[in-house]
């Protein structure tokens, strides 16, 4: 067979469907495009390869799984704002990309996707490797087509970087390999950059309805989720003047715990503090910018006002009594002048108090004095990562047990950034999380931290990854809660009144693993090395890893726990005891003993 010649280089460039793709994703201030190759992709990663040649082109990121490239692209989205890519090859390595592309889209952060595709002349033959990608991804996208001719190239891309900033979310462009490589004579135009986000100004009826409401209320608690990023001067005034408490979600915590003196901690099966009582004690419920899923959580017999940019959001998870549909700054400016103040600090007083209370006793039981405990507790080490960690550190944090100490240790500050699979809830995130906030940092010529809070399920199952992050001498610092079993899962076992079965890995020494990559790590089982391995890595220069041998039997207790909840346990341990597992039983009510809550 003969070898086939292709065009020259300097002939090619901005001439097939491959190289337009290229150009306009370059004007749209796309910096990386995380995936792996494969044939059908081949004039994609070309036309990549011949953009970068002066170095002011994409660089292509080669990862281990297409999965990883999707989350790295969602965190590199989540950091910057900017659109970041993602690409698979036809068939399975682009199917492989779903699950992060789901990630992204929930999260709201623009991606693009390119998923390459079989011989034009194929589709619809069950040809190798054939799926059907442009209808696959539909459900974790806000625009998905396939491209099937140059002429029709430039405007379906465009389109796609433009959905991609308005959903936000995820725009996936399918292409097979040979249209790719069509001749495409025309220019790049109209492309999308970042737009300036709208102001969503709420009917002014409706404004006075909630200061109305509001005045009538003795007790009133906010509740605040993500969509109070940007409105904090206006949300900690508003609780000012009304005498509020403020509790979160675990996404709004980031944008409105820190400096607050009127929080009150977070909601949730992950939750804390008093945040709980502040809404179930009210007598009127404001939810600020949040969609928070867990309506077990968010009490029925209190009236609740809710202010959103999206009317779909209001009222779909607890009962709605007022809806305000706008930007919550924008709803808070005109709402603080028409509202009265406050009275009486009693119902503020006393829920801040009951929230300090909390906080130095079930959350920072475990962060004193078990310098001497073996296995370490995982409360005490994520304690020590959030004093050791910079002011403007990333933390990536894996879905599980890593989300819950998260949530309770982690200090933001305002320069802090926390990322995970917050809404889609995958295991694997934190360290391809951490990979796309590195990329984002490294592009920014930015030093910051980029810390990778791992459970050792999540790390297993991308184990590949450390590659990745060695290949390119990311400055990735891996801090791996190593407890030898699915503990978030034990737990949901436990309070459905079954016993744990199929939680359990093998104790694996992933500093050996590490350490055989090239990555410089240390394995820790002495509570009193935790601090010193921490600062060691942290100052390591490129990247590094701690595997911290932890209790396997630590449990996060939520701030509320129904009766059946309490049924559950009782249920659960009762079947440790007569399968023969009374040692289990009494190990994990010591190492719990000091998070049961106290009158």
């Amino acid at each position: 067979m003969p070898l086939k010649i292709g065009r020259a280089p300097q002939d090619k460039r901005n001439r097939t469907v491959a190289d337009l793709l290229v150009a306009q994703l370059v004007e749209a201030g796309v910096r990386h495009i995380y995936g792996i190759v494969g044939d059908s992709l081949n004039p994609v990663v070309d036309a990549v390869r011949r953009s970068n040649a002066n170095g002011t082109g994409i660089e292509w990121v080669h990862v281990r799984h297409e999965e990883a490239a999707a989350f790295a692209a969602a965190a590199e989205a989540e950091i910057t704002g900017r659109l970041a890519v993602c690409a698979g090859s036809c068939g399975p390595g682009n199917l492989h990309l779903i699950n992060g592309l789901y990630d992204a889209n929930r999260n709201n952060v623009p991606v693009l996707a390119i998923a390459s595709h079989i011989p034009s002349a194929q589709i619809g033959t069950e040809f190798f490797q054939e799926t059907h990608p442009d209808r696959l991804f539909v459900e974790c996208s806000v625009y998905s087509e396939m491209i099937s001719s140059a002429k029709q190239a430039p405007r379906v891309i465009n389109s796609a970087i433009h959905h991609a900033f308005a959903g936000p979310g995820v725009s996936v462009l399918t292409i097979p390999g040979d249209v790719a490589d069509l001749d495409a004579d025309a220019a790049v135009s109209d492309v999308a950059l970042p737009p300036s986000p709208p102001r969503v100004i709420p009917n002014a009826d409706a404004v006075r309805e909630l200061a109305e409401a509001i005045d009538a209320a003795e007790k009133v608690t906010i509740f605040a989720g993500a969509g109070v990023r940007g409105a904090r001067d206006e949300v900690l005034a508003l609780a000012e003047k009304i005498a509020a408490p403020v509790g979160h979600s675990l996404r709004g915590k980031e944008w409105i715990q820190y400096d607050n003196p009127y929080d009150v901690g977070m909601s949730g099966l992950l939750g804390y503090g008093a945040c709980q009582d502040a809404m179930e004690g009210a007598d009127l419920l404001l939810l600020l910018g949040t969609d928070f899923p867990y309506d077990q959580f968010l009490p029925d017999d209190v009236r609740t006002a809710q202010v959103d940019t999206d009317p779909a959001h209001l009222g779909r998870r607890t009962r709605l009594d007022l809806a305000v549909v706008g930007d919550v700054a924008e709803t808070l400016r005109l709402l603080l002048p028409q509202v009265q103040e406050s009275r009486s600090r009693k119902f503020l007083d006393g829920k801040v108090k009951a929230h300090r209370k909390a906080m130095t006793g079930v959350v920072g039981a475990y962060t004193k004095n078990v310098e001497k405990a073996v296995p370490i507790h995982p409360e005490f080490v994520a304690d020590q990562l959030d004093q050791l960690a910079g002011d403007d550190a990333v933390f990536t944090v894996d879905t599980g047990m890593c989300n819950v100490w998260a949530a309770r240790y982690l200090t933001p500050n305002g320069r802090r950034r926390v990322i995970g699979s917050f809404k889609h809830g995958s295991m694997a995130n934190a360290v391809p999380h951490a990979i796309g906030a590195a990329f984002a940092a490294r592009a920014a010529g930015d030093e910051r931290d980029i810390i990778a809070m791992a459970g050792d399920g999540g790390l297993s199952m991308l184990l590949g990854e450390l590659i990745t992050i060695k290949a390119y001498d990311l400055p990735i610092t891996v801090v791996l809660f190593d407890n030898a079993t699915l503990g978030m899962v034990r737990l949901e076992m436990l309070v459905d009144g079954l016993p744990s079965f199929g939680t359990d890995s093998p104790e694996i020494d992933y500093a050996a693993i590490a350490n055989g990559v090239g990555i410089p790590a240390q394995r820790v089982t002495d509570p009193k090395a935790v601090k010193s391995a921490l600062s060691k890595a942290l100052a390591t220069p490129g990247p590094s890893l701690v595997d911290v041998v932890t209790d396997p039997r630590a449990l996060s207790i939520p701030p509320t726990i129904s009766a059946g909840q309490v049924r559950g346990f009782a249920a659960a341990l009762t079947k440790e005891v007569l399968g023969g597992g009374m040692g289990e039983a009494v190990s994990m009510a010591r190492s719990n003993l000091r998070n049961v809550p106290r009158p």
